[in-house]
């Protein structure tokens, strides 16, 4: 509730005056509300990394935040899962998120989270391996997941994850 000094009750003109005072700070929250810059969705597909299908895009940045789908051990250029087993396809797929983070202006240092599908937990120790090669120093959150299929029939491990540009 609104309570007025005494003299302000019996005043008309100084209701008029409250009044333009509570419309003028409106119209001016209003005006700086409509200037603030709107955070928009951006589609990232790098060259060389496109999507599988078309029902999905590569990464999505939103503001300063990127979120890369799940990707494969693809040969950039080609929709071809290298050769050689876990250890190779893993390595394929972390330099594949970088090529993605890159171009969404992140890097793998900016990211808060991953999730790893592994077509054997047995899989584990080899992927491990590589993995720590990209965050040696304060790695992301992860959850490891065994699933009985990937989309793509040679991958072994497919890799999501999401990150945050931090100001430089």
């Amino acid at each position: 509730m609104l309570h007025l000094p005494h003299s302000s009750a019996c005043d008309p003109m100084g209701i008029i005056r409250l009044r333009f005072r509570v419309l003028l700070g409106l119209s001016v929250t209003l005006s700086l509300t409509a200037c603030a810059p709107t955070v928009r969705r951006q589609v990232v597909n790098p060259p060389g990394i496109s999507p599988l299908v078309p029902a999905y895009s590569v990464a999505i940045r939103h503001g300063d935040a990127v979120f890369v789908s799940g990707m494969t051990g693809i040969k950039p250029g080609t929709q071809d899962i290298v050769n050689g087993g876990v250890a190779v396809q893993t390595r394929q797929t972390l330099e594949n998120i970088r090529t993605t983070l890159r171009s969404a202006g992140a890097t793998m240092a900016d990211v808060g989270e991953c999730t790893v599908f592994l077509l054997d937990m047995a899989d584990y120790p080899a992927m491990n391996g590589v993995y720590v090669e990209f965050f040696p120093v304060d790695p992301p959150a992860r959850a490891t997941l065994a699933v009985s299929a990937l989309p793509r029939p040679a991958a072994r491990v497919e890799i999501k994850c999401s990150a945050v540009i931090r100001q430089r």
